[in-house]
């Protein structure tokens, strides 16, 4: 199995915890930024972490949970019982040190996407802007830019939801943003939570550089997590299972600039004339 493949540990509580050290350490030896960490709680379960030198964006999943952060108690969160209701999710900013706490209204899948903090952002409820739609035909998906760069919501961190129809490919063309050369391109180390619906399904993920020394192609299966060091790396949803993913990603620079694959480039010009 690849190494940039990480499989659930178990079906409750805390099923992934990937911290910058776990993953140079298995994974990556050029691992900074990000981390993903992701619990699955019956009803009525509490948790809660401090933050250290970490900012945190809390994504309630599915399900409702009651979610405080620092000395601020927001209630009871979340309006999506189910992930593929496509509804908003509700998502909490919580900044570096600080701590936060989550207890579950009812059984939930609570996210927690990290990176370096700088101090610079309130804990607070997210305003999540609407659903959008990118891609044509066979490569349509549905996104929820939770915290990307056109929102000034946090020091690094980029958040995002994508909805990918059973048949289409997402991520696509295949892209890269593995250069520290703005406003060419930004590095930004990026993790894929995966869920399929029916939940029995899979999906596939490449991950490659132009060169060839990275090439891993995965079947990803519900709850899995792919990690993105580096190269290209696009999804595919067979026909009959919806893909969904949470992105996070994070580099030295707030800023997501890409570049496709000059193999495949044309794909995206032909959509955009």
């Amino acid at each position: 199995m690849s190494e940039l493949l990480v499989k659930p540990n178990g079906t409750s509580g805390k099923v992934h915890d990937i911290t910058v050290e776990n993953a140079r350490t298995a994974k990556s030896a050029d691992w900074s930024f990000v981390g993903f960490g992701l619990y699955r709680l019956k009803a009525g379960e509490s948790v809660g972490e401090a933050t250290l030198d970490r900012e945190v964006i809390l994504v309630l999943v599915e399900g409702k949970a009651k979610l405080s952060a620092g000395s601020k108690d927001f209630g009871a969160l979340g309006e999506r019982l189910n992930v593929f209701e496509r509804k908003k999710p509700a998502c909490v900013y919580v900044p570096n040190a600080s701590e936060w706490s989550a207890t579950a209204v009812t059984d939930c899948t609570l996210a927690i996407c990290t990176a370096p903090g700088k101090g610079n952002y309130q804990a607070r409820v997210l305003d999540v802007p609407d659903l959008v739609t990118r891609g044509k035909g066979a490569n349509t998906r549905y996104i929820y830019p939770i915290a990307m760069e056109e929102s000034d919501v946090a020091d690094s961190l980029l958040v995002t939801e994508v909805f990918t129809p059973a048949g289409n490919w997402s991520s696509y063309p295949p892209h890269r943003h593995d250069e520290n050369n703005f406003p060419a391109m930004t590095y930004l180390e990026e993790t894929y939570y995966h869920r399929l619906n029916p939940q029995q399904g899979y999906g596939h993920q490449r991950v490659f550089t132009e060169d060839g020394t990275l090439d891993e192609t995965m079947s990803v299966s519900n709850h899995d997590v792919v990690l993105v060091p580096k190269g290209h790396h696009p999804c595919g949803a067979p026909y009959g299972y919806e893909m969904y993913y949470l992105n996070v990603m994070a580099g030295p620079l707030r800023k997501w600039r890409f570049r496709n694959h000059p193999d495949h480039d044309w794909i995206a010009q032909r959509d955009a004339s």
